[in-house]
């Protein structure tokens, strides 16, 4: 087995590899780690005879934890987004925050509606509402926009049942999946808050070239489109109870047993299990469907199963990649040599920040840094369950870092708030630059609090 200075090289061109070939010749995340896996086992000198079997088996141990978990996200992000619950979310987060902070109830929606739906169907989804509003109060679309975007960026990065993030959780073989939505909502925080000044203090000074030369539908239009909203409770239900569901089950399995140890117990610990509570939260979600038809129970659901496929084969790959760098030496000597560089937290944002500017993808980033990351754990002083979760956020904290024009979501941003890709770049690109620093500054002053 190769020893010595060469595995860093190694792995290096395994990650220079990756990186270029997801973003210069445009191949498909899973392939590009695929041949990664393959060409690390090779060049550090592996047995012929067991590759395939610790590549499959990495693939297949990772896909076991949390296969169910992405498809169940997925399917109640994809209800969210067709049954208009992700509308009355943010009507009823507009009445508690109110019309004269516009920025604000913009930046707040965003960081609730991404916590299942992605930061792009969100964006899509609110579009209107954020036209009606930047007209209501006569506030720059562009800073809205940019409110909006950050908001849904932060939690999209960091909180599960977003896949990305549970992905990086599964390949840093972390269980206490509530802890990660936890320290990711209080993470989300001041990116969320930095998006917002962004967004008040230097995109206001833009202007929007769509107010003025389009004529929007009306949020109140907009919404005739759905039909009847559904109610609060329905909206929020499939978010918040497997929240509260995993909360009761980790609260059971506390020392001293605080709800006894007979079958009460068994019983939430079993819907506190993350697969659990999320399928949970599938079933509440099937209560916004307008009607139990083909289209709903056929078409949506589907929508949600294909949706989740390439974040499962993507996540697979990963896992694949991890076991391979776990089988070698690669972690153990890296990790020697990184200990004497004291850079700890940071190494995580670095590789994760890397691969989300050269190839766009926050999900691939999340995915393929958490693996390469997991076998150097111990190394860097972060194998212990929450120095894990604290490296999924450096490595979300790296993946919002930046938002450029090999970025759909980038795209998206400006296309829907009516930038030039001139100030796209000076808006929503610095935005997320200054949301990374700011990220991955809170979760260093967190590991310097809990760990």
């Amino acid at each position: 087995m190769t020893q010595g200075p060469i595995v860093i090289f190694i792995l290096l061109a395994a990650i220079i590899f990756i990186v270029l070939g997801t973003s210069k010749f445009k191949v498909h995340p899973f392939i590009v780690l695929l041949l990664a896996a393959y060409g690390l086992a090779f060049a550090s000198g592996l047995k012929i005879g067991e590759i395939a079997g610790i590549i499959t088996s990495g693939f297949g141990s990772t896909l076991t934890y949390i296969g169910i978990v992405i498809i169940a996200g997925t399917i109640i992000g994809t209800i969210l987004e067709k049954s208009g619950a992700a509308i009355k979310m943010a009507e009823v987060v507009l009445k508690v925050v109110g019309e004269k902070r516009p920025t604000i109830a913009m930046s707040i929606i965003g960081y609730i509606v991404s916590i299942p739906v992605f930061c792009d169907s969100g964006f899509v989804i609110l579009s209107s509402l954020n036209k009606s509003l930047a007209k209501k109060t006569k506030t720059s679309l562009v800073a809205m926009s940019v409110a909006l975007a950050t908001g849904l960026y932060a939690t999209h990065t960091l909180v599960p049942p977003t896949p990305g993030p549970i992905a990086a959780a599964a390949n840093l073989q972390l269980d206490n999946l509530l802890l990660v939505i936890g320290i990711g909502l209080l993470t989300a925080i001041p990116a969320v808050i930095v998006g917002i000044i962004f967004a008040n203090k230097v995109a206001s000074k833009y202007q929007s070239n769509i107010i003025e030369t389009e004529n929007t539908l009306s949020y109140e239009d907009e919404i005739k489109k759905y039909g009847k909203l559904p109610s609060a409770w329905k909206a929020f239900a499939p978010i918040v109870v497997p929240i509260l569901l995993m909360a009761f089950g980790s609260v059971a399995k506390f020392p001293g047993d605080p709800f006894g140890a007979g079958i009460f117990k068994d019983w939430l610990a079993f819907f506190g299990t993350p697969v659990n509570a999320l399928i949970v939260g599938m079933f509440f979600a099937l209560l916004l469907l307008p009607k139990f038809n083909e289209e709903t129970l056929t078409n949506w659901i589907g929508e949600g199963v294909k949706s989740s496929a390439m974040i499962i084969i993507i996540t697979g790959a990963g896992g694949a990649l991890g076991a391979v760098i776990k089988a070698t030496n690669i972690g153990a000597y890296i990790g020697e040599t990184l200990q004497t560089l004291n850079i700890g937290i940071f190494l995580p944002f670095i590789i994760a920040a890397a691969l989300k500017t050269a190839q766009g993808s926050s999900t691939v980033s999340l995915v393929t840094t958490s693996a390469l990351l997991l076998p150097l754990l111990p190394a860097l002083g972060l194998d212990s369950e929450m120095g894990k979760v604290l490296t999924v956020m450096a490595i979300g904290a790296g993946a919002m870092t930046v938002s450029h024009a090999n970025d759909s979501y980038f795209w998206v941003v400006s296309q829907f708030g009516g930038m030039d890709v001139k100030t796209a770049y000076k808006t929503q690109t610095v935005a997320t630059l200054l949301q990374g620093i700011v990220t991955i500054t809170t979760v260093f002053v967190l590991s310097l609090i809990l760990l």
